[in-house]
């Protein structure tokens, strides 16, 4: 009795199938299964509300100007695993908002376009595992503000740069084994950014010398990064050549204690500048009184006897001639001299003194 009946069961569902035109199988809970199907397009007849669908090993052709499920806006889950799809087109899965996990590993994707994601703002899970990316630009993950977890395993990935690996850093989990990387100088961002994460099995491929070793656990020389890459990414150019200085110094010179012994050579340094240049303004300002007391030296008339004395012999010593050149030769200096001898007070003539001797 209950084989005939399951029997009745899968026959109406064969039928049922036969009927809407799609071979894949439903259950209760909205699950669809058209895994294997040869299928080149997902059945339009499938019911609107399903919220798990299973497209894997088919052979899908990716729309260009349309969304690919655009009748299943409930799905939470889609697997499209094994399907041949190199590219995808920007906004391809732009009504899915409800999608929670993707799956697009091994569809030999070699690139992502920018926009391809767009729209999947509620996206947890995306499985990008066996496929071709050689190069990643991780712009693509700005619209996925929910991403918890990223699988990048056994793809052609040999570096990431630091625009990438900052982008990753708000994705908890992250998956990067089994990428051929190259662990040369510009492995070394990726090198820290997996000690960051604690994470393990990342290896090196080439150069043979570090094949099969764990990123995270090299060190810069092991890179062949010598001292440029000592320094934190965030100092200037001008700090890096003070610490260059720095090490250069304390490799020549004996450890004298911590901190350094720099500071005496600055403040000697200062204390000398500020030496030369008092030397300087102090040699300025003798110069300039030197030459206001030259402006202002005066010659003093020279003495005349009123009494006791030859009044003759005293003018005749004086040359008034010689006076009068010197007077000259003061006026030169740009200062205008006053008269000591006012003409009122010029030597009496000689019948005056003739006079004066009578008397």
């Amino acid at each position: 009795m209950a084989p005939a009946s399951l029997l009745g069961v899968c026959s109406l569902l064969c039928a049922w199938a036969v009927v809407t035109g799609h071979p894949c199988s439903l259950d209760h809970q909205g699950w669809a299964d058209c895994s294997g199907k040869s299928l080149q397009h997902a059945p339009s007849s499938l019911p609107r509300n399903i919220t798990s669908l299973d497209l894997s090993f088919n052979s899908l052709v990716m729309p260009r100007d349309r969304t690919l499920l655009m009748h299943f806006p409930s799905l939470r889950s889609l697997n499209l695993s094994s399907n041949a799809m190199p590219t995808l087109s920007p906004a391809t899965f732009s009504n899915l908002g409800a999608l929670h996990l993707l799956d697009l590993s091994n569809c030999s994707i070699t690139s992502l376009h920018t926009d391809t994601f767009q729209g999947l703002g509620n996206l947890h899970t995306l499985l990008l595992r066996n496929n071709s990316l050689q190069e990643l630009d991780v712009s693509f993950l700005l619209p996925l503000k929910s991403l918890f977890h990223l699988d990048l395993q056994h793809n052609e990935l040999v570096s990431m740069d630091t625009w990438s690996l900052q982008l990753m850093e708000t994705v908890p989990q992250v998956c990067l084994e089994g990428n051929p990387w190259v662990c040369d100088c510009t492995a070394h961002p990726l090198q820290q950014w997996l000690q960051r994460r604690k994470a393990v099995q990342v290896t090196c491929v080439s150069p043979p010398g570090l094949r099969g070793q764990e990123i995270a656990a090299l060190d810069s020389q092991d890179l062949g990064c010598g001292m440029k890459h000592r320094f934190p990414r965030a100092l200037s150019t001008a700090q890096q050549i003070t610490v260059t200085q720095n090490d250069t110094t304390a490799t020549t010179l004996p450890a004298t204690g911590k901190g350094g012994r720099s500071w005496p050579y600055l403040v000697a340094f200062l204390v000398t500048a500020v030496g030369i240049s008092i030397l300087i303004a102090l040699a300025a300002k003798c110069k300039l009184i030197h030459k206001n007391f030259a402006s202002y030296r005066h010659r003093p008339l020279p003495e005349i006897g009123s009494t006791g004395g030859s009044p003759m012999e005293d003018s005749s010593s004086w040359d008034r001639g010689s006076v009068q050149a010197d007077l000259q030769a003061e006026d030169d200096d740009g200062f205008i001299e006053d008269n000591y001898i006012q003409p009122s007070e010029q030597l009496p003539d000689k019948q005056e003194r003739d006079s004066h001797l009578s008397i």
